[in-house]
């Protein structure tokens, strides 16, 4: 069974906050600034000529050579030597506010809605837990590269059959966040979702 398109009004009986004013554009932009930045290991790391492995010989002697003095082999300027203003290990996280990221759930789902990229259907469900029969049931709903399913949960056997397909994710409206609102080609939105979806959005 094909889902349906999710409309403005169907959203708003649902008692989904949308934002058509304009609103919250900041907002996605700096939840989803904070997420890549979060995901970064910040582990990037060279030595400086202090940490290097050298004897701390001194290569020639300081005077009649007739090249530039040197001090030691740690030195940025020989192969092998430290690193002059290297990356260090540091911590690229950054941290939003609750309200900001309400705000952003609410703006990109509003958005996505607006352009009719948001669809809805009563149930899914695999019941023989296989990948190809979750492409069937998939395409059955909506034909798109990129497919994001929301809903309240998802049975095992469901999971299961959902887990290698590279271009759909399965997803509960707990926990589905602006970026996978923002990545997806194609939406569909489980009736049991609409529930904790308008929570999360600040809807009345």
């Amino acid at each position: 069974m094909a889902a349906k398109a999710f409309t403005l009004d169907a959203a708003k009986s649902a008692k989904i906050a949308v934002i058509e004013d304009g609103r919250g554009n900041q907002a996605v932009h700096d939840v989803i600034t904070a997420m890549r930045a979060n995901r970064r290991s910040g582990t990037a790391n060279t030595k400086t000529r202090g940490e290097v492995s050298a004897s701390g010989r001194k290569p020639w002697r300081q005077k009649g050579t007739g090249r530039a003095r040197s001090g030691g082999n740690a030195s940025p300027i020989h192969y092998g030597g430290g690193v002059v203003f290297g990356p260090r290990p540091r911590d690229y996280s950054k941290k939003v506010n609750k309200s900001t990221r309400r705000l952003a759930f609410a703006r990109a789902l509003t958005e996505r809605i607006m352009d009719g990229d948001v669809l809805t259907a009563k149930d899914f469900a695999i019941g023989d837990g296989k990948t190809k029969s979750f492409i069937q049931a998939a395409g059955a709903l909506v034909a798109t590269d990129r497919l994001l399913i929301v809903g309240k949960g998802f049975d095992e056997m469901t999971k299961r059959a959902g887990r290698n397909h590279q271009h759909a994710l399965l997803m509960t409206a707990d926990e589905v966040n602006t970026e996978h609102l923002l990545y997806f080609d194609k939406i569909v939105v489980l009736d049991d979702a609409l529930e904790t979806l308008a929570a999360r959005t600040g809807g009345e």
